[in-house]
């Protein structure tokens, strides 16, 4: 067994060096890579798992369908003790691997090297780093939503990609699930069922304030200062209220700017996704940026919030992002008035539709009755590869590991996706339009603007790409 392994892991090390001589940098040779049979015990993939909060428990569980997990970290104990146990026990429900290492420090699972696949469930600001070295070390990944903190991260995660020649799945199942609803969508547009678009609207939910939190004595389970990582050293806050406490740390982690982007990433990584996959946009992006409004519960000086003891991200919000060909998409809070408060509308010369997690209606798709899609599309818009199924995305995921191409939610449409969102928040946060260069990935003509692009990193934190 311990042979087939190896013999398995040297020849994706050589497929890669040669790929990349070769300046080939999303394949490798089918006939040979299909030798490995995810079904056979002794050749399914071996998993690391890095954060097993609560999230991890809709990732962990399903990458175990065709990996074995060997190793957990986290740097809560008590999350990373469960995360063991729950492997353990799903494990040996299914007369494999029950032998689980148990680590903080997620390097340990880098220098891993039986381990072929990592999947990344840790706080957004941490995402960019751990993917980096993972990829570094030979890891295919599959992270979770929104992969980065800031638009150089996205450029820093693509190169390293394209250094490597590792395979890489975002978890924004969207793209893969949810009855297939969001990928007809998209192949509707690509039949223009409604003409040429002309606008999209993004609704994506608020924050609600949470109030004062105060300082508290940080769990006996959780290293807080490395769970800040990258970010300031700053009092661990915390007081009750809610599914998950109102606090600065795990959950609620979203609604500081300093760990991730609040609504704006934490549901624009699902909709404004599809918007710009079905605007065709997924190696662009909008030209102008203005924000209409936007409501925060702190004060914000030079895009910076004044105050640390409560959420600081955007409550409320409607940003337009304008395109080159005119088309306009608004990402909003919430478009009561255009009738929905969650999801996506496209609008066109010919129609409308609106798409979301329980429906996708409008008089283009009660015409898809006596006229449906050319047969054959959705495959087609999938990359090719045949969507559906239980546990799709993350199947998804393990066939390309296999195959070695990318998956269907692949960092450089990924990125683009979180670029928008990342210069939506941006200008809400100065309070001023700015613009926007596509192809150089800078902000144009305004200094202040485009060094919030990055973020600074505390020392021996740093992303090193």
């Amino acid at each position: 067994m311990a042979s087939q392994h190896l013999q398995r892991r040297d020849f994706l090390k050589t497929s890669a060096a040669a790929a990349g001589a070769a300046s080939v940098p999303f394949w490798f040779p089918v006939q040979a890579a299909n030798a490995w049979n995810q079904n056979s015990p002794n050749e399914r993939p071996v998993l690391g798992c890095i954060g097993t909060g609560s999230r991890w428990g809709a990732v962990g569980p399903n990458a175990m369908q065709f990996a074995d997990c060997v190793a957990v970290a986290d740097v809560d104990s008590a999350h990373a003790e469960s995360g063991a146990k729950r492997v353990k026990d799903i494990q040996g429900k299914k007369g494999r691997k029950t032998e689980v290492e148990v680590f903080e420090d997620y390097q340990k699972i880098l220098d891993n090297d039986k381990i072929d696949v990592v999947t990344i469930v840790t706080p957004d600001h941490w995402h960019s780093k751990i993917a980096i070295e993972a990829m570094k070390a030979g890891k295919d990944v599959y992270c979770e939503k929104p992969l980065t903190l800031t638009i150089d991260e996205g450029k820093q995660i693509r190169r390293v990609l394209e250094e490597t020649n590792r395979v890489f799945q975002v978890g924004t199942q969207q793209r893969s699930e949810m009855g297939l609803r969001f990928l007809q969508a998209v192949a509707m547009l690509r039949d223009k069922r409604i003409g040429d678009i002309k606008k999209v609207t993004c609704a994506i939910g608020g924050v609600s304030d949470s109030g004062p939190i105060p300082k508290a004595d940080v769990p006996k389970t959780l290293n807080w200062e490395k769970w800040l990582g990258q970010a300031p050293l700053v009092d661990y806050r915390y007081k009750k209220g809610g599914r998950w406490g109102k606090t600065r740390c795990h959950y609620e982690f979203r609604w500081w700017y300093e760990y991730s982007g609040g609504k704006m990433t934490d549901w624009g990584a699902h909709h404004v996704d599809i918007a710009m996959w079905g605007l065709g946009m997924d190696d662009s992006g909008p030209t102008e940026i203005e924000p209409v409004a936007a409501k925060h519960a702190v004060d914000l000086k030079d895009g910076m919030p004044v105050q640390d003891d409560r959420y600081n991200v955007a409550l409320s919000f409607h940003v337009i992002e304008r395109f080159a060909d005119g088309v306009e998409m608004h990402i909003r809070n919430s478009a009561d008035d255009l009738g929905f408060g969650n999801g996506i509308m496209f609008e066109g010369t010919e129609g409308r539709f609106l798409v979301n997690r329980g429906k996708i209606v409008g008089a283009p798709v009660d015409e898809l009755k006596k006229n449906p899609l050319p047969e054959g599309l959705m495959k087609e818009v999938y990359k090719g590869r045949e969507p559906g199924g239980n546990n799709a995305h993350m199947k998804n995921f393990f066939e390309c590991t296999r195959v070695r191409e990318q998956p269907i939610s692949d960092v450089h449409s990924h990125h683009r996706a979180m670029t928008a969102c990342h210069l939506a928040n941006i200008a809400i946060r100065l309070g001023r339009p700015i613009k926007w260069d596509p192809e150089s990935e800078m902000i144009v003509g305004d200094e202040q603007a485009q060094s919030m692009q990055a973020r600074e990193q505390r020392k021996g934190y740093e992303i090193e790409a």
